[in-house]
């Protein structure tokens, strides 16, 4: 028997989700890859088992797909052997309300948001009953920065950072990790495919892909609930969610604020 358990990991055919699963493998994770295309997803099946002798699965499985959604969600709730739950997958744009179709940002509000809602939803309950099980969920620096690119990819990231910060207070004490991971510009087609190849940024703000990983591991390690890998001064990002704590006693009240009523 595995005694770490199976990491499920979607998005996993290539780019960060591929270096989740080398990661995680070499940690001594068995693993369940799911994406769509079923042929990188085999061959990097066959790579990782070659290399680490993990037991690898592949489960091809477009997640904006309900029907495909639902058999990865069956997944998780079956398989008591899953000790980890990576929701990777997502899609993104740099353009503007005005320049986007609004029929691809409901469907990038389904895969950001919808499908990693469901599969945690999925995975949670099994990860109670067993007393122990990890969530991490790959948000981005817009979560906190909405300005820098498409407000509907902006706010996907908004969701998946509150989500994650919702699941650790009212989870953690049963044993439940879970991990927002804020990546800044990462190399990966990732850019590409939202219309803005990564070689059109600037090459001192593009972080490599395994680096991101590595540090976003390495936060998880260290007990981080939001890890922001590019963020040198972690000291700002306390300070945040200082400043973020703080208001919770200001933000309601029989009255209004005074400087809301007009002067006599």
């Amino acid at each position: 028997m595995n005694t770490k358990g199976t990491a499920l990991i979607t998005g996993a055919s290539t780019g960060i989700g591929a270096i989740y699963a080398d990661r995680l493998a070499a940690r001594g994770h068995d693993l369940i890859l799911v994406a769509r295309n079923k042929d990188k997803l085999q061959s990097l099946a066959a790579t990782i088992s070659d290399k680490t002798g993990r037991a690898v699965e592949v489960l091809a499985a477009d997640l904006g797909n309900t029907a495909d959604l639902a058999r990865v969600e069956t997944v998780l709730r079956e398989d008591a052997s899953i000790s980890v739950l990576v929701n990777n997958a997502g899609i993104g744009t740099h353009t503007t309300l005005l320049e986007s179709d609004v029929e691809r940002m409901e469907a990038m509000v389904r895969l950001n948001v919808t499908a990693l809602m469901r599969l945690t939803y999925a995975a949670v309950p099994g990860f109670v009953a067993r007393g122990g099980g990890t969530v991490i969920n790959i948000a981005s620096i817009v979560a906190v920065a909405p300005e820098l690119l498409n407000g509907v990819y902006g706010g996907s990231k908004a969701f998946v950072q509150a989500f994650t910060t919702s699941l650790n207070h009212e989870l953690s004490a049963q044993g439940i990790r879970a991990q927002a991971v804020l990546p800044g510009a990462t190399r990966t087609d990732f850019w590409a495919l939202g219309g803005l190849p990564v070689e059109h940024l600037p090459s001192e703000i593009v972080m490599q892909a395994e680096d991101m990983v590595d540090a976003a591991l390495a936060g998880l390690d260290q007990g981080e609930t939001s890890t922001i890998p590019a963020l040198r001064d972690v000291e700002l990002w306390h300070a945040f969610e200082a400043a973020r704590r703080a208001l919770g006693p200001q933000l309601s009240a029989t009255q209004s604020a005074p400087r809301f009523h007009a002067a006599a």
